[in-house]
C-alpha cells in the first residue's frame, strides 16, 4: 500500500464560508469541505469566484443545500429557494461524487466538484488533528492507535497516554478519510475497509467524535 497523497501547503488567500445557524448535516459537510479547500489551497479560483449559485442534492435523502458566492465569500445554506446557475446530484458519502448527469451551467458544476473535493492530508496528520480536536470529549478514550500496512510493513501512531485504548486500521487512505471527516466512520465500519478494536460504548463515542469532524460541530 502507497502513502495517501499529502495535501499541499497552504495559501495566504482567505476564503470566507459562512453557514446557516443551527446548520443542518449537509450544509455542515458542505461548509467544512469547502473550508478544507481553502486550507490547503485547493480550487481557489472557484473559490474565490464573486457570483454563482449552486445547488447540492443527496442521491438517497431528501437533502439539499445552495451554496452562493458573493463579493464578500461564500454563504451555505439548507434547501434550494432560489434558481440555480448549476445544480449537482452526489453521493454524500462517497465524497460527493456525482450520481447524475449535471444541470445549468456544466463548467461551473465541475468547478464545484472540484472544490468539494481538496486533497487528503496524510493520515498520521489527519490521525493528529483527529485526536486534538476530539480528545477531550466524555468518555473518550485514553489512547487512539491507528494502524496500517506501509511499503515496510506495519505501521503505527499512538496517540495520548493512559489505560484505555481504541485501535483503527485500515488503508492509509481510508484512515486519512475518516480522521480528516471526508469518510463516515461507521460507513467505512460497515463496508469492511476499516478495523476496529474497543468496546461497543467506545464506537459509540468514537462514532461522535467522527461527526464532530465530520460536520465541524
Amino acid at each position: 500500500m502507497t502513502e495517501t497523497m499529502t495535501a499541499p501547503t497552504p495559501t495566504s488567500a482567505e476564503v470566507d464560508v459562512r453557514i446557516e445557524d443551527d446548520a443542518s448535516p449537509i450544509v455542515r459537510l458542505i461548509g467544512r469541505t469547502l473550508r478544507d479547500s481553502a486550507r490547503a489551497g485547493h480550487a481557489l479560483d472557484t473559490l474565490d469566484r464573486a457570483t454563482g449559485a449552486v445547488a447540492i442534492r443527496s442521491h438517497d435523502t431528501p437533502q439539499a443545500a445552495t451554496i452562493s458566492f458573493g463579493e464578500d465569500g461564500i454563504d451555505v445554506s439548507g434547501g434550494v429557494f432560489v434558481e440555480p446557475d448549476a445544480a449537482i446530484t452526489v453521493d454524500l458519502n462517497a465524497r460527493f461524487a456525482l450520481t447524475a448527469d449535471p444541470s445549468g451551467d456544466a463548467d461551473l458544476a465541475g468547478e464545484i466538484l472540484r472544490a468539494l473535493t481538496p486533497p487528503l492530508p496524510g493520515w498520521r496528520a489527519a490521525a493528529q488533528r483527529f485526536w486534538d480536536e476530539t480528545r477531550s470529549l466524555p468518555g473518550i478514550p485514553d489512547v487512539l492507535i491507528a494502524v496500517t500496512e506501509g511499503p515496510e510493513g506495519l505501521e503505527q501512531v499512538v496517540l495520548g497516554d493512559g489505560p484505555t485504548h481504541y485501535l483503527i486500521a485500515g488503508a492509509p487512505e481510508t484512515l486519512a478519510g475518516v480522521f480528516s471527516g471526508a469518510d463516515d466512520l461507521i460507513g467505512a465500519l460497515f463496508s469492511g475497509a476499516l478495523g476496529i478494536q474497543g468496546t461497543l460504548s467506545q464506537l459509540s463515542v468514537m462514532t461522535g467524535a467522527s461527526w464532530k469532524v465530520r460536520y465541524d460541530v
